[in-house]
């Protein structure tokens, strides 16, 4: 909210460091596990390299205090938040408690893509869903359905994703090639709805 005010009243240029810190703060929480980097930060926020740098040094001192769950962390240039080590033994009381069969629509179609297509980026996987899945991969990450197997050469270096063994288990799968085949779309269909 206070970023589109400050982008349709023109001052985002102006925006002063107390401003400038909670929409450095929601975009890293918009990013999810990609994150964002500093280059990626200074031109949304059309701030300085100095300026990003100095907030995020700042932010990631604020969330080491006990008091928070969160911290945020720089993997590979990469700024992101993750849930703190001491919330992990909980995080697995959570998601053990919840039955595989219970999965919400929305995560065993994300779970399905990435199963068919891995590895597959998270931009990949929202380019077919056509929707945000970034809650959906954390879910399915924290309950070890899949997990990150690399990065692109992409912009920001993007995480992969690919199933595992856990993944194979729970659907009694061998291996993938035991993955019901997808039903083929003629190709004179697929030009129709494209054309109308």
């Amino acid at each position: 909210m206070l970023l589109m005010t400050m982008i349709r009243s023109g001052s985002l240029k102006e925006m002063n460091k107390m401003e400038l810190k909670p929409v450095i703060e929601g975009l890293l929480f918009l990013s999810g596990d990609e994150g964002l980097t500093i280059e990626q930060l200074k031109e949304s926020c059309e701030c300085s390299e100095n300026e990003a740098q100095l907030l995020l040094d700042e932010m990631m001192k604020d969330y080491l205090e006990d008091q928070h769950g969160i911290e945020l962390v720089c993997f590979g240039g990469c700024y992101k938040f993750i849930s703190k080590e001491k919330i992990h033994p909980y995080a697995e009381k959570l998601f053990s408690s919840t039955k595989m069969g219970t999965l919400s629509q929305a995560a065993m179609e994300t779970l399905a893509i990435i199963a068919y297509k891995q590895p597959i980026t998270r931009v990949e996987i929202e380019e077919i869903r056509g929707v945000s899945c970034d809650m959906m991969i954390r879910k399915l990450l924290a309950r070890s359905l899949i997990k990150e197997c690399g990065r692109t050469d992409a912009p920001g270096r993007p995480f992969l994703y690919e199933v595992t063994e856990e993944f194979m288990d729970a659907f009694k799968l061998k291996s993938l090639n035991e993955l019901p085949d997808l039903p083929v779309i003629e190709q004179n269909m697929d030009e129709e709805l494209f054309n109308e």
